[in-house]
């Protein structure tokens, strides 16, 4: 990282938080940055002193006693446009980024956070810039639930768009929600007191596709008894998702991309023009860049759709996610049911959290409905899950699979750090989640079969860069989630990506 330049005046930096540990750290590791850093336990102390000045950054908790920081920052917003304000939180959710991005945060960091990634974010937030206003939308109704690294980008790209009509393609695997960030993006936008109408492409027959989304006027074609406004119509002022936008036929592409450009279109029949003001908010589980190279999906349309990603990870991508949602879809299904929730036992949880889940999301909500009718007791045990579930589980538990790399959403805070690409020294196994002991097995006894010496010189280091590769992956490159995940404390996991050539040291 970059140390702060002698000839530029220091960044002054208020932080407070009633966590003196936190205050503690950040005090610390932003000094170490050439930052002059004054802290503060609560917002009333703080308020005081901005009586009498004003630092160039505000870093503050979203939870204390007294004034919480939401309240801070919409008083510090009112008396200070100017100042940017960091706000971090141990309790990530949706409606915390949105109502911190709502209330004008620069940026929502949730805990525990690596504190080179919030020094780089303290340095770009003291850079001048246009205040930010506030937004009169609406706190989401939708629930996404998610406290994987994964999840925060999604809430804070969710955030961040609150104040935007801009058009945004939602991607990811069935079953992964991409519905509730739709819904969520609408709630959350101007537009959230019009239309949010949902179409499912895939869903309509090909021949009824363009009366749906356009509309036909009465004896328009055999059937037509009445005028009919289309989806377009009836979204107007608000927001337009369509889902599984991959499979559009290729004439309802080109009608499509006229009314993205333009906003007009004509009902089936018609001949006066109708001008609309939609925000399309569009999704796939499809790979639109190879529809696009095969011919099947127009690039034009493409371009205009994909002006904003944002990707929701597979179930199987963010374990720590299990627990809460299996809590939330349990206390649901008991609502339902008008019967007590069922409480996972400990090692049924850890089976479930081992599990891929290829329907995501969809699955574990069914899995939970399925529990509560059929589990006889109130507590699950592993004889509970239902079978398809229990042997799966049973099999992938039994082997030791590396957490996948989790794609970015788009909108991420930082740039975290990765781990450099290496050369293998060992043999990789041949399938995914494979026998790696019996390949270290394998390779050890060639190599001493040729007479070579001090393999673990060699192996242990392969190993250890081996995991490490991953474990920044898989956190996104944040350290403390990675050395977590390890079992390391932080300052190990540093002084191993220093000794291993895998990134900057500190």
């Amino acid at each position: 990282m970059n140390r702060i330049s002698e000839e530029q005046p220091p960044i002054h930096v208020w932080v407070v938080d009633d966590d003196e540990s936190i205050r503690w750290v950040l005090a610390k590791s932003l000094g170490r940055e050439g930052m002059q850093v004054r802290a503060f336990e609560g917002s009333a102390e703080l308020l005081d002193a901005l009586g009498e000045e004003t630092p160039d950054v505000l870093v503050s908790d979203i939870r204390m006693p007294g004034v919480d920081g939401l309240a801070l920052l919409e008083r510090v917003r009112a008396s200070h446009p100017e100042l940017p304000v960091i706000i971090i939180t141990a309790h990530s959710d949706l409606d915390a980024a949105v109502a911190s991005y709502k209330g004008g945060a620069f940026e929502y960091l949730p805990k525990p956070f690596d504190v080179d990634a919030a020094a780089t974010l303290v340095r770009r937030a003291a850079k001048p810039k246009t205040p930010v206003g506030g937004s009169s939308a609406t706190a989401p109704t939708a629930t996404i639930i998610g406290e994987a690294p994964a999840m925060q980008d999604v809430f804070r790209a969710i955030g961040r768009l609150a104040h935007s009509n801009i058009t945004v393609l939602v991607t990811g695997e069935s079953g992964t929600g991409k519905e509730l960030v739709a819904r969520a993006l609408h709630e959350t936008s101007p537009r959230a007191n019009k239309p949010f109408i949902a179409v499912n492409t895939a869903a309509i027959p090909k021949d009824l596709l363009e009366s749906e989304f356009f509309g036909h006027e009465r004896g328009a074609f055999t059937g037509a008894a009445t005028l009919r406004k289309g989806r377009f119509e009836q979204a107007d002022g608000g927001t337009l998702f369509l889902d599984e936008i991959g499979d559009m036929p290729a004439d309802l592409q080109t009608r499509l991309l006229r009314v993205l450009q333009n906003g007009e279109f004509y009902r089936v029949g018609g001949t006066a023009p109708i001008k609309v003001d939609v925000r399309v908010v569009a999704a796939t589980h499809q790979d639109l860049d190879q529809l696009v190279k095969e011919g099947r999906f127009r690039e034009d349309l493409y371009h205009r759709l994909n002006v904003i990603r944002v990707r929701i990870p597979a179930l199987r991508e963010r374990p720590e996610d299990v627990p809460p949602l299996m809590r939330h879809f349990l206390a649901r299904a008991g609502e339902e049911l008008k019967t007590e929730p069922k409480r996972v036992l400990p090692e049924v949880m850890a089976r479930l959290q081992n599990f891929e889940w290829p329907g995501n999301v969809r699955q574990l909500e069914n899995t939970c409905r399925w529990l509560t009718v059929m589990a006889p007791g109130r507590e699950i045990h592993l004889q509970d899950l239902p079978p398809e579930i229990a042997e799966r589980a049973a099999v992938e538990a039994s082997r030791p699979v590396a957490p996948p790399a989790a794609a970015p959403a788009v909108l991420a805070a930082e740039a975290p750090v990765t781990a450099a690409a290496a050369t293998p020294v060992m043999p990789a196994a041949s399938t995914a989640g494979g026998d790696w002991l019996s390949d270290l097995r394998l390779w050890a006894r060639a190599e001493l079969a040729k007479g070579r010496d001090g393999l673990l010189d060699e192996a242990a280091p392969a190993f250890e860069r081996a995991l490490l590769e991953v474990a920044l992956e898989a956190s996104r490159g944040q350290r403390i989630e990675a050395a977590k995940r390890l079992g390391w404390g932080r300052n190990t996991l540093t002084r191993k990506i220093k000794e291993l050539g895998l990134g900057d040291d500190e």
